[in-house]
């Protein structure tokens, strides 16, 4: 009889974990495909990997993704935002900042945030360094959803903007994402 008990908690426990894991795939999904509205007054373009000075294909991804809306919206500003980690020639918000204005993005329309280390810490700088109330934050696919979580948490009004997450690391950066949402729920970070 115990077994049997212990048998059916850890089938509904295995169970609920599994139903937890699709509804965030699902929400992570339908973030990634919204299409954010014109005109807002900033994107942040949250910072990933730089190889020495170039960017990853993951902060490829996002460069041109924020680039395109800013090249549509004229009038919206970027915030480029990332530490420089260790292995790093420049923080990733300067990496970000040189392709924005190598593809035509004028200076004055782009502002660095280049001390965070944390998606928390890339909305929490920006939102303080240059009173962000209203943003599109732009990330891949598989980072959008929780990012914009944390901008609404800390009181700006977020709207998605996902790029192409590159297919060599998807698997990876998605059950990664799963842990980190789990996370932020319980740390609020």
């Amino acid at each position: 009889m115990l077994t049997e008990i212990v048998l059916w908690g850890t089938g509904f426990i295995l169970a609920g974990f599994i139903m937890t894991l699709l509804i965030l795939y699902r929400k992570m999904k339908l973030a990634a495909i919204k299409r954010p509205p014109s005109n807002v007054p900033f994107i942040i373009v949250l910072g990933a990997k730089v190889n020495g000075y170039k960017l990853s294909n993951s902060l490829y991804q996002r460069a041109v993704k924020g680039l395109d809306y800013l090249k549509q919206n004229p009038n919206t500003k970027a915030v480029v935002s990332g530490g420089k980690g260790p292995d790093e020639s420049i923080s990733e918000g300067e990496a970000l900042a040189l392709f924005l204005m190598k593809n035509g993005i004028n200076q004055n329309r782009i502002l660095i945030e280049n001390k965070s280390e944390t998606t928390f810490e890339n909305i929490a700088f920006s939102k303080k360094n240059f009173n962000i109330q209203e943003a599109i934050i732009v990330s891949n696919d598989f980072h959008v959803f929780r990012a914009v979580q944390v901008a609404r948490a800390q009181g700006i009004k977020a709207y998605p903007l996902g790029a192409k997450t590159p297919s060599s690391i998807k698997t990876k950066l998605y059950a990664r994402e799963f842990l980190a949402i789990i996370k932020w729920k319980i740390t609020g970070r």
